[in-house]
């Protein structure tokens, strides 16, 4: 019981960090290591595959992520600043009207899987059924979001071959 105590506060600490440090890269590593604290966590409350989804997907991948679109990034002046905020608030004024229809239709339609009551408990347990026919949303959005983190990748390297030529 006092090493989850310790480890809270540990996880308290590093969110503090990462969120009152003035570095984005200290940031970067913060995250990383509340995620690792709360990976600990959730194996010593016995769910080993929660915290191995966490440690590498939110302490692996997203970090390095973080820290390789911080290194490809350069300090922007406060009128590029402004000028890219105005350029985007021009391009993507409907995305917010497009996530709140998106979230209103799927309420009304009250997407339910019904699969739990009709499956054997045996197999529910097994999380392969669990990930492919239950949690077929929540897989897919984890999958958008690991692809545009790549493409957002791949097209600050684009950015910077065009500005070294």
């Amino acid at each position: 019981m006092t090493i989850n105590i310790c480890l809270l506060i540990a996880m308290l600490a590093a969110a503090l960090w990462t969120v009152m440090g003035r570095s984005l890269l200290k940031a970067a590593i913060g995250l990383a290591t509340t995620s690792a604290i709360v990976s600990t966590l959730i194996f010593r409350l016995a769910s080993p595959l929660a915290a191995v989804f966490e440690l590498s997907v939110c302490t692996g991948l997203i970090t390095v992520i973080f820290v390789t679109t911080i290194s490809l990034t350069k300090p922007l002046t406060h009128k590029e600043i402004v000028g890219l905020s105005k350029d985007r608030l021009k391009r993507f004024w409907v995305l917010p009207v497009i996530v709140a229809i998106a979230g209103i239709g799927m309420f009304l339609l009250n997407i339910k899987n019904d699969i739990a009551a009709a499956a054997p408990p045996s197999i529910i347990q097994d999380v392969r059924y669990i990930l492919w026919n239950m949690r077929q949303l929540d897989l897919f959005g984890q999958i958008i979001i690991i692809i545009i983190g790549a493409l957002g990748v791949a097209i600050l390297f684009e950015e910077r071959k065009k500005d070294e030529w």
